[in-house]
């Protein structure tokens, strides 16, 4: 494996990391350790955060590939935090 392959490999593996934490800690997965489904919404918007200043940080120095994976996980997980909060203001009104 060259030098550029272990560095692609690991930076997929950089982005899958705080793809699944910010998954799991927006609920919509169980934590591996705890065995549970845990919600922490601040803890979500960090690494979100920490994923968008890797793409503003990193441009330029990314293949086509490794920031279009970037971009991809970047849009699901805002999505998915836009549902919840979407869902958290729901319930919000229906307990008024």
């Amino acid at each position: 494996m060259t030098n550029d392959e272990k560095n692609t490999a690991l930076f997929g593996s950089l982005v899958l990391m705080f793809q699944t934490a910010a998954m799991q800690q927006m609920g919509k997965m169980k934590n591996q350790v705890t065995d549970k489904i845990e919600r922490n919404m601040e803890q979500a918007q960090l690494s979100i955060d920490m994923m968008d200043m890797l793409s503003v940080k990193m441009k330029g120095n990314l293949s086509s590939e490794e920031s279009s994976y970037l971009s991809n996980a970047l849009r699901e997980l805002k999505l998915n935090y836009v549902d919840e909060q979407a869902k958290d203001q729901a319930a919000k009104k229906e307990t008024l």
